[in-house]
């Protein structure tokens, strides 16, 4: 048996090949099926199966996709609801592959249809686990996605008090030298303290896991429950798309890039997602745009920022950023979403340069708007009078912002205060400057 480890380094998402004899079976498969053909290819085998271990909320799964171009059979939890064609995979089902056989472990925590795939190899010995959002490395799954979302809706302490169980019950009584392999590393939204380590063993786990530790029920809980990372705009919407398989991949990326290009000058009045860097975009953009440059996690706050029912115009630096962003796009599935397509520097829109010392006076000369998560605030408060509204609930609040007084906007490092301080400026125009701390905010 082989273990095939599959990194999308932007959403922070593993999926895996487990190769038996020339047959391939699939677990928790990006949107893009490609690089698993390609694999498929090298090793001269047949995708055989594809297991999902629970509807994701942070990804667009290829599951359907690859049933449909490969005849694979999808299993995953009969309590999903899944409404495309699949076989039921709970508690004690078994699936041979090659000369392995996989077993599903009903693990419910992070989602009340969560389920871990336990490997043997070819000796009949437990070599792997697949937990899925249940185990991370340093971490468990966050139990808050699924009050709303799913077939099967369970309230967060619920979930976290099953996944208490699930830990104790399910995971930690395998065998020490089972390798862990998770669906997310560090970066993921599914989890709040999730380790840069891509594997590990259920022994290694036990000893420096917190939530492998001696715990009461309670405490567990209310450990799991504090401090959870916010949850972006287009989780619910993925749950769902996930749960009915998601389209072709290559038409969504060809719908994108065939959207036509915009006239800069003769647009609706739709939000514009403005990607070039935050330098270029202060010297000229055009009205109501936001300025979200590329970077590792554009997906996540491009679904933190625009709704999954809101259509928005996409403008990159040249036709290679543009096709970039068609490519990661559709991994959070809103390729539905893009209106049209510009290129190049437009705009006559500017924002002028701040001095941050200025913010070191103490006469309150402006009004100061910090974009962080309510966890980083409380960890470090930069600015004591700021107002705290964090960057994916910013479109939401604009009336909470007075006008009296020069606008600054500041984050950690100043990619969110980038975004913050157009959203800001566009919204306000004409009644408050609005400035941008930027980099600035790392000598606070």
């Amino acid at each position: 048996m082989q273990i095939h480890q599959f990194e999308d380094t932007n959403l922070a998402h593993f999926s895996y090949a487990i190769l038996s004899e020339g047959e391939i079976a699939l677990v928790d498969p990006a949107r893009d099926p490609q690089p698993y053909y390609d694999y498929a290819k090298q090793n001269h085998a047949k995708i055989r199966a594809v297991i999902e271990t629970h509807p994701h909320a942070d990804f667009v799964s290829s599951h359907l996709e690859i049933h449909q171009t490969t005849g694979a059979i999808i299993y995953t939890s009969r309590i999903s609801g899944a409404l495309y064609p699949h076989i039921g995979f709970d508690e004690g089902n078994e699936l041979s592959l090659g000369n392995t056989r996989l077993v599903a472990i009903n693990t419910p925590g992070h989602s009340p249809d969560g389920i871990s795939i336990l490997a043997y190899d070819e000796d009949g010995v437990e070599k792997a686990v697949f937990t899925g959002d249940t185990l991370f490395i340093g971490d468990c799954g966050r139990p808050d996605l699924r009050e709303n979302a799913g077939a099967v809706s369970v309230q967060r302490q619920d979930l976290a008090l099953q996944m208490y169980h699930s830990l104790r019950k399910k995971l930690m009584v395998l065998s020490e030298n089972v390798l862990v392999y998770p669906a997310h590393g560090a970066g993921s939204l599914c989890g709040k303290n999730l380790s840069a380590e891509k594997s590990s063993t259920i022994g290694a786990e036990k000893i420096k896991n917190w939530s492998l530790q001696e715990l009461s029920e309670k405490d567990f809980v209310n450990r799991l429950l504090e401090d959870q990372p916010f949850i972006p705009k287009y989780f619910p919407f993925n749950v769902a798309l996930n749960r009915s398989g998601a389209g072709s991949f290559a038409s969504a990326v060809a719908g994108i890039r065939d959207t036509k290009l915009a006239d800069a000058n003769r647009l609706e009045d739709l939000p514009i997602i403005d990607t070039r860097p935050a330098r270029q975009f202060k010297k000229g953009y055009l009205k109501g745009a936001i300025n979200l440059a590329v970077d590792r996690a554009f997906e996540t706050w491009l679904g933190s920022i625009i709704a999954p029912d809101e259509k928005f115009y996409l403008i990159g630096e040249n036709e290679q950023v543009l096709d970039q962003l068609t490519m990661r796009i559709p991994k959070i599935g809103y390729e539905q979403q893009v209106a049209g397509l510009i290129t190049g520097d437009f705009g006559i829109e500017k924002m002028e340069a701040f001095d941050g010392s200025l913010l070191r006076r103490k006469d309150n000369l402006f009004t100061i708007v910090d974009v962080r998560n309510q966890a980083e605030v409380r960890a470090r408060e930069t600015f004591q009078d700021s107002l705290k509204i964090p960057l994916h609930e910013l479109r939401e609040r604009l009336d909470e912002i007075p006008t009296h007084k020069p606008i600054v906007v500041h984050c950690a490092g100043g990619y969110r205060s980038a975004a913050g301080s157009s959203i800001i400026s566009s919204a306000l125009a004409g009644r408050a400057q609005v400035f941008d701390l930027g980099e600035a905010v790392k000598s606070f």
